[in-house]
């Protein structure tokens, strides 16, 4: 791992509409159960090598103090491990990182998942 700081800044966070809208008609899917993430490749992007939004069903967790919670895990899983990812990255990308299930999680649960699913994406895409 490179000296990086395990920063999430927010010019990572992915906030386009229009993005988000193109991830759901266009975009590839990896998933290592409960986590999926929904990725598409960018053209036009500043120099941030990835944008990276979170989400968390409310159809799963009805209440919004719950899905805050796996919200902020997601993000923080993301921010420790996103080296996993960015070092391999030959483009931009725009990732969508669902929770998936009624369950909750430990945190230790959600990052060895976390660390999973990024390692599944690489190969998938042989970064």
């Amino acid at each position: 791992m490179e000296n990086r700081p395990l920063t999430y800044p927010k010019n990572e966070k992915l906030k386009s509409r229009t993005t988000i809208d193109r991830m759901f008609t266009e975009g590839k899917t990896v998933s290592k159960y409960p986590l999926r993430l929904v990725y598409i490749p960018l053209e036009n992007i500043e120099d941030v090598p990835l944008k990276m939004g979170v989400s968390v069903s409310k159809k799963h967790l009805k209440k919004a103090h719950d899905r805050n919670y796996f919200k902020r895990v997601l993000r923080e899983t993301y921010r420790h491990h996103k080296h996993i990812i960015i070092n391999r990255l030959d483009k931009p990308y725009a990732f969508m990182f669902f929770y998936q299930t009624k369950d909750r999680l430990s945190f230790e649960e959600i990052n060895t998942k976390t660390i999973q699913l990024f390692e599944k994406f690489a190969a998938q895409e042989e970064l």
